[in-house]
């Protein structure tokens, strides 16, 4: 019976030794049968820039709005309707149509006291949960790894489909994997010098950290080999966009149909920093966003993944009420987010639209602190202590 815990210990969680097991547990997908549902994922997907949300949510029906932006605002007639008061930017049909089928929530108004409108700064505190007043070196994500790594008998693990991990995947014990093709980090992590380096080491006389930088390579190895064998049991038939995000999709799209272990993955698109000539930027970013979403929820939806799912989006500010004079908007303060599910328990508008008649030096004020919606989704969705790992108490909120 030993035998038995510690080979389904190693199959569903220990990257280090992972690959002893590949032949046997491969043995499980050759009928082509899926992961079960029930195991809960979240994807975050990054908008870098300072995506302008004033022009994502649209208040078609507020004259301060077209006041504010004559040439940059979004057209009523061109606003696609979500209620009597709110569109969505008409290039965002896929989450237009999210949202008429009870799958999209939209969360306005979401931000934290005292702004801070540079883009390193604003993306550290997002990253990390922090006050704006505290500078903290590991992630909300990272320290999500720590807690239910701590005493457990199955690991988690968080992977970001780029060349370089966010501060927000960083933990003080554990860390996510940034990769962007788990066949490309298998060939490289496989490669001879490696390898060979690996051999020649020994545990005599090492230096912290030397001894460190092996260990970090060692699991290097055995995690590209864990997760490439997972993300050869299941291959998507569905035809992705040819864009870096529908490629990233479709990377995050493959390993959540098999067992592989991640509850949470992480992906950026833009650059959503429109000073000038915002509205082809952004139209042609969300068009790329629309459809990577569209084809991503379809493939969930057809192997009975998408209640199992949710996708987070946002950005570390909105932009300024006013337009600029170079037809585009400057940094601003808050923001919406997106949050795409089949399990929401709440959908559609979750909460007032941007209230323009209150500003503070021309700027929306934050009715949401985004770290609420952190903590509902650490609590809430992936059954972690979210107090712990936020450092600090935040109100649950009712989409999930």
């Amino acid at each position: 019976m030993l035998i038995l815990n510690r080979r389904r210990f190693l199959q569903v969680g220990s990257l280090a030794s992972a690959a002893v097991m590949m032949p046997k547990f491969l043995k499980a997908f050759e009928s082509g049968a899926l992961v079960p549902p029930g195991n809960k994922v979240l994807v975050i997907i990054q908008l870098s820039g300072g995506n302008d949300g004033l022009n994502t949510i649209i208040p078609y029906r507020n004259d301060i709005y077209y006041r504010s932006r004559p040439t940059l605002g979004i057209k009523r007639e061109a606003a696609l309707t979500l209620n009597d008061d709110l569109g969505i930017h008409p290039s965002l049909t896929g989450l237009k149509s999210l949202y008429d089928d009870g799958s999209l929530g939209i969360m306005n108004n979401v931000g934290y006291p005292n702004p801070d409108r540079s883009h390193f700064r604003s993306m550290d505190i997002w990253h990390t949960a922090s006050q704006s007043d505290q500078y903290w070196t590991d992630g909300w994500v990272g320290r999500y790894l720590d807690a239910q790594c701590k005493g457990c008998d199955k690991p988690t693990q968080a992977l970001e489909i780029d060349d370089t991990l966010s501060l927000a995947l960083k933990g003080e014990h554990a860390k996510g994997l940034a990769l962007t093709d788990p066949t490309r980090l298998f060939g490289s992590s496989n490669d001879k010098y490696f390898k060979d380096l690996m051999q020649q080491h020994t545990h005599e006389d090492e230096h912290h950290n030397v001894e460190y930088l092996y260990k970090t390579m060692s699991e290097t190895i055995s995690s590209a080999n864990y997760i490439q064998q997972q993300f050869k049991t299941y291959q998507t038939k569905e035809a992705y966009p040819n864009t870096e995000l529908g490629r990233n999709l479709r990377t995050i799209a493959n390993l959540v149909m098999s067992d592989i272990n991640t509850k949470v993955y992480y992906v950026s698109h833009g650059s959503f920093d429109t000073h000038v000539n915002q509205q082809d930027q952004q139209a042609r970013l969300f068009q790329q966003l629309s459809e990577a979403l569209t084809v991503f929820t379809g493939d969930l939806k057809k192997n009975n993944r998408f209640q199992d799912v949710v996708v987070m989006t946002f950005s570390e500010f909105g932009r300024r009420v006013g337009q600029n004079a170079s037809g585009g908007t400057d940094h601003g303060t808050a923001n919406n987010m997106f949050l795409v599910s089949g399990g929401l328990k709440k959908a559609g508008i979750l909460n007032d639209g941007p209230d323009l008649t209150n500003l503070k030096e021309g700027d929306l004020q934050y009715k949401v602190d985004f770290k609420n919606v952190y903590a509902t989704l650490l609590g809430q969705w992936l059954g972690a202590n979210d107090k712990e790992i936020l450092k600090g108490q935040y109100n649950y909120l009712d989409f999930v």
